[in-house]
Formats: structure tokens, C-alpha cells, sequence
């Protein structure tokens, strides 16, 4: 858990409809492959010529899926016990035992009052959520130090909404990415790190524009030494495998997310977190990086369907060498019980299921996951 560390949240221009467009052609996932590898070799070549870097000294990172601690939208009734004070308390330990510690806020935390305007009267397809801004102290107090606020239930309250969140959410040290153009920067460990947050509706980091994010994140890649992206996708309702080409559900397009994942790799990015269909996925090792296709539903109270694989809560246990290279990694198996509090599982059940998943998927990656939850390289 990173507490003491400075950091800065930047703008830059995104490439995406709606948005300013640069006015060089358009680069292919290709350019920029070749840009990020040339940026990777500069990285290495300044931390080799550093004296003082720690070049077998790892960073260790956490991240978890989707984050609803209790919502007083449409009724107070789906706020958790003790106004949501021991909601992480089972799992905050293991939270915090880490350099860096990932969630994605699934919904603002805002104290706005009326309705949502999100969501048509009697629609059963469509949720609003609106955590209290107070919830905000839990968070950090179980480790958090980056969110992303690039998901579906962002602006569940607006823009207004999401801006409600930074607000809440900086005081504590929480760096974000989420609005179209954001992106966090700080130091872990000596160490430049940045994390970009995408989403398949263009009010976040576009997911669908792929030559556009890996233009990003090769420019990212530059100027860091570990990239960290984050994307919410896929297909929900129980979608547990990662088909090849785009997903769609309820009409909407939720990404190519095979593609995405390794052109963002291509372009420079050290560690995929992606989250979405609110159950695991499988993970893979491509170019010596690390994606984890889905973490799903992690701490989500009240409102979920929580049957099966969607209460599962894994938690990503991950250690990158200096360079952003995977060295090990493992999945942490937890689960929600009751109206979605999240604790510990001793039977591994998530991890079991990734395994499983994992050597379905991506019989092709450069790891393996046992079944106690280890990734292996093979």
C-alpha cells in the first residue's frame, strides 16, 4: 500500500470520437509497437546506467474487481451494516500488503439527492448506484491507492457524479483514471508508475478506439518505467469465457478485448487489469506482461447477483521486476457472502475456476496457473 508517495493526475489528449483528434495520420497497432519498443529499450538503458537502482527489487501490486460498498439510490436499505465501517474488514489485510493496491469503483460516491435520470421507470435491465461520500475513508483505510472510475456506473449520477467521487476519494491519496483524457502518475519504490482507466462508452479512455489507446499508452510508456492499464469490459451474465473478437450485450459493443489487451502490451503497457462481466476470467502472460481478462465482483452490496462464479471475489497478487517484466504471481481466492461482503475463501474456489479458465483461453501463454491460484512461467 502505497501512502507516502507523491503523485500527480495529468491530462492528455485522447484520440476519439468526440474528442480533438491529432492531426498526424492515424497510427496502426504496428507504429506503435515499434515506438513502444524503442521507449522500452530506453527505459532499461536508464535504469541500468542509474547507480542507485534497485534492479532486482520487485513491486508488488493488488488489484481487485468491481467496488460497490452499498448504494442509498433507490433506498437506504442497500447501504451495509454499521453504515459500511467493517464491510472490508475481511479482507483489508491482505489488501494492504502490497506496494500498490488496484480496485475499480463501480459507481460514484456522491451525496447528491433526486433521482438518477440513468435509468427509465420499470427498466429490470438497468442499475443506478450512488455510494456516500463517506464510504470514501474505507477505502482508503483497507489500502486502496488507485481507482478506476471508467465503468458503466460512473456517471450513474452524471458527470457531476464522477467529479463527486475525485473529490472524495484525493483527501485520501487515491489516484484515479476515468474521465476521457485522465490518467494517474506517481512514485512506488523510486519507480515512475502510471495507470490508465478505459471503458467502452467515450465519456472514459475509449476501449474501442485500440489504435488510439495504444497511442497513449506508448507516449505513457516514455515517460515511466511501469504502465498499468485497466479496461471495463465483455459481456455480463455470467460470461465467464474470453471469446476472439468483439463482444456484444444488450445491443452494445463491450470490446475486443484479446485485441485491446495486446495492443496496449504492443504499445508499452507492463500490467492488464480488466473487470466487467462481474465474474472471473482466465489470465495470460504475453510478451513477459501479465493480463488478467476479468477479476469481477469484489466487494458489491446489495444489488448484485451474487449466485456462483459472480460471488467470487479474487484478488490479483502480482510482482513486476523493474523493468515491468512478470516475475510471479498468484490469484488470492476470497468470496462475498451474505449481501456481498467480501472475505476470505480457504477452499480457493476462484482460483480453481481461473485456472481452469486460463488453460481453456490461452493455451498459447507464456505461464501456467495452478490450481492453488500460482502463475507459473513455463
Amino acid at each position: 500500500m502505497l501512502r507516502s508517495a507523491s503523485a500527480l493526475l495529468l491530462l492528455l489528449t485522447a484520440c476519439r470520437p468526440n474528442a480533438p483528434v491529432e492531426t498526424t495520420p492515424a497510427a496502426s497497432v504496428s507504429d506503435t509497437a515499434v515506438l513502444a519498443s524503442a521507449g522500452d529499450t530506453l527505459r532499461r538503458a536508464a535504469a541500468l546506467l542509474e547507480p542507485d537502482a534497485p534492479v532486482d527489487d520487485t513491486l508488488r501490486i493488488r488489484a481487485v474487481g468491481d467496488v460497490m460498498l452499498g448504494t442509498n439510490f433507490p433506498s437506504e436499505r442497500y447501504l451495509p451494516p454499521n453504515d459500511g465501517a467493517e464491510m472490508l474488514g475481511g479482507v483489508a489485510d491482505v489488501l494492504r500488503d502490497a506496494d500498490l493496491t488496484f480496485a475499480n469503483l463501480e459507481g460514484p460516491l456522491t451525496d447528491a439527492t433526486g433521482n438518477s435520470g440513468k435509468c427509465r421507470a420499470g427498466s429490470t435491465t438497468c442499475y443506478a448506484f450512488r455510494t456516500p461520500t463517506r464510504y470514501a475513508r474505507y477505502l482508503a483505510d483497507a489500502g486502496i491507492d488507485l481507482a478506476s472510475l471508467a465503468n458503466n456506473h460512473a456517471q450513474d449520477f452524471g458527470e457531476a457524479g464522477r467529479s463527486a467521487t475525485v473529490r472524495a476519494i484525493e483527501p485520501y491519496g487515491i489516484r484515479w483514471s476515468g474521465r476521457a483524457g485522465t490518467f494517474a502518475s506517481l512514485t512506488a519504490k523510486g519507480r515512475r508508475v502510471a495507470m490508465i482507466a478505459y471503458h467502452v462508452a467515450d465519456h472514459s479512455n475509449y476501449l474501442n478506439d485500440i489504435p488510439g489507446a495504444a497511442r497513449t499508452v506508448a507516449r505513457l510508456a516514455q515517460d515511466h518505467d511501469i504502465v498499468i492499464v485497466s479496461f471495463h469490459g465483455g459481456a455480463e451474465g455470467g460470461a465467464v469465457r474470453v471469446p476472439y473478437g468483439p463482444e456484444l450485450f444488450l445491443g452494445e459493443n463491450r470490446g475486443d478485448l484479446r485485441r485491446f489487451a495486446k495492443a496496449v502490451v504492443d504499445a508499452g503497457a507492463d500490467l492488464v487489469i480488466g473487470h466487467g462481466p462481474h465474474v472471473p476470467r482466465g489470465v495470460q502472460v504475453y510478451r513477459g506482461r501479465l493480463i488478467a481478462y476479468s477479476l469481477g465482483n469484489f466487494a458489491t452490496y446489495g444489488r448484485f447477483n451474487l449466485d456462483d462464479a459472480r460471488g467470487y471475489a479474487p484478488i490479483l497478487d502480482v510482482e513486476l521486476a523493474p523493468d515491468g517484466a512478470f516475475v510471479s504471481g498468484r490469484i488470492l481466492s476470497a468470496k462475498q457472502i451474505g449481501d456481498g461482503i467480501p472475505v476470505m475463501d480457504e477452499r480457493g474456489a476462484a482460483a480453481r475456476l481461473m485456472a481452469r479458465l486460463s488453460a481453456q483461453d490461452f493455451a498459447d501463454s507464456e505461464a501456467t496457473m495452478d490450481e492453488d491460484g500460482t502463475i507459473r512461467l513455463r
